[in-house]
């Protein structure tokens, strides 16, 4: 099909006006407008956020540092992956975003599963780090002796509103707010990759000599749950991933970016994380920079610690408000709507219970994997096995009864159950409450086979039902 003739084909694509990139209807190829350089300033400054440090945190309680260093980048290499062969082949090939990606499995009202997965991953994920937002500002206007130190919540609740109105306005412009920012707030990256070298600079004994403090006394089940908590949070970069890399018009700008900017950058400056817990005990580098290079040093980390997250939550409001388009009430909303429903539970969470995810962090990075991965699983096994590599645009965004991608009422029960599967393979493996696991986990991992199950259970279902009834367009 003709780029003109992708959209030209969708039901109810003709009378609607819209901005292409305010839109979750398919971007034509005259309106991706990323290079590969642009993709990747994007990706590199959404992934160098304060997760970064809790994540690195989290692996640095079971491994010493070079260990760490090959599960975070291995790890995060190995999610991010994944998540390409999930949505990059339908996403680049159409220009759509991860929500229309997942119709052609999930059917013409069943996407309703990924996107509630996609809004609450992406509601979290923002709290976080508004909430992270709201106490580096804090810290860094107590060093800078604009504040004195002392109990100051109320100024934390300002200033994630503050984050807030910003990302708001900063999206106003649709795409270009996000890739203005990233123009901007990529130095991070530097600063974050100078802050890993001042500390293996100035603590290396204390690095090669520490002992992490939760480390199990099986070695092999340190090393697996280290890269399974960096494979969580790269499949967590599902929900953002299509609306993001459908503004690159192939799939040679895209990957490249995306292996780098997303499973490259996030290993390296999780690094940072674990090594401050390792040596110093302290995760953030805003909190340690003073005792490694003074009191300037703090200063500057502090300073972008604090603006690095804008970026990660201008790129989730965006795919969150992108995915929304999809709900027939608000195919012609205005797009500042969008963005109000997108940001107001983050509002709310970060005034009123803003430790509700902070102090769960490593149940919700769990429960992420728990979803993501069985989800990723799924379309890599409809793509590529069952479609091979066929899917009709045109059905993804038809309403009408006759659609192909209707299934049955709107839903396919194969992938629904296959998600169970999956689930229900990552629970027999790992607890992500309590971190508990089967003896077979330090051998797998839980991500891993957890997707791998919920493929094949979706592949033997359609065949042994959807195919027979002739549902699912195969």
């Amino acid at each position: 099909m003709s780029d003109i003739g992708i959209r030209s084909s969708i039901p109810h694509a003709a009378s609607a006006t819209f901005e292409a990139d305010k839109s979750a209807l398919p971007l034509l190829l005259s309106e991706r407008t990323w290079g590969a350089w642009k993709l990747f300033f994007s990706l590199a400054t959404v992934a160098a956020a304060t997760w970064c440090y809790i994540i690195g945190e989290y692996v640095g309680y079971y491994l010493d540092f070079k260990q760490s260093f090959t599960t975070l980048v291995g790890g995060s290499m190995l999610g991010i992956l994944l998540v390409i062969l999930a949505l990059v082949p339908v996403c680049m090939r159409y220009g759509i975003d991860s929500i229309a990606a997942s119709k052609p499995q999930f059917g013409t009202k069943g996407w309703i599963v990924p996107f509630t997965l996609q809004y609450l991953s992406i509601v979290g994920w923002n709290c976080l780090l508004l909430i992270f937002f709201g106490k580096s500002l804090i810290n860094f206007l107590i060093a800078a002796g604009a504040l004195a130190p002392g109990d100051h919540r109320w100024l934390m609740s300002c200033a994630t509103l503050l984050a807030c109105s910003i990302s708001f306005t900063v999206l106003l412009k649709g795409a270009s707010g996000v890739d203005r920012i990233a123009k901007i707030l990529v130095i991070h990256v530097v600063v974050g990759l100078w802050m890993l070298w001042l500390i293996v600079d100035t603590r290396w004994n204390e690095l090669m000599t520490a002992v992490p403090q939760y480390a199990s006394d099986k070695p092999l089940w340190n090393y697996t749950t280290g890269i399974e908590l960096a494979i969580a949070p790269a499949l967590s970069w599902w929900p953002y991933f299509g609306a993001m890399v459908r503004m690159s018009p192939n799939g040679k700008t895209a990957v490249p970016p995306a292996m780098i900017g997303f499973g490259l950058v996030v290993g390296l400056l999780s690094m940072i994380g674990a090594a401050g817990i390792l040596a110093l005990k302290i995760s953030d580098p805003a909190e340690w920079m003073r005792a490694v290079g003074g009191e300037t040093y703090a200063i500057i980390a502090l300073a972008f610690v604090t603006a690095a997250n804008l970026g990660t939550a201008v790129a989730g409001i965006y795919a969150s408000s992108i995915g929304l388009r999809h709900y027939k009430k608000l195919e012609a909303a205005p797009w500042w709507l969008l963005l109000g429903i997108s940001i107001a539970p983050v509002a709310t969470v970060g005034v009123f219970v803003p430790d509700l995810f902070f102090n769960n962090f490593g149940t919700f990075l769990a429960l992420i994997a728990v979803t993501f991965a069985p989800l990723c699983g799924i379309q890599i096994a409809d793509y590529f096995i069952l479609r091979k590599g066929k899917v009709s645009i045109t059905a993804i965004y038809d309403r009408s009864p006759k659609n192909e991608y209707r299934y049955w009422s709107g839903f396919n029960p194969a992938a629904i159950l296959a998600m169970v599967v999956g689930v229900g393979t990552y629970l027999s493996l790992l607890n992500p409450l309590t971190y508990t696991s089967s003896s077979l986990y330090q051998y797998t991992t839980a991500s891993l086979p957890s997707a791998l199950a919920a493929g094949i259970a979706f592949v033997m279902l359609t065949k042994l039902f959807v195919q027979p009834a002739k549902r699912g367009g195969y």
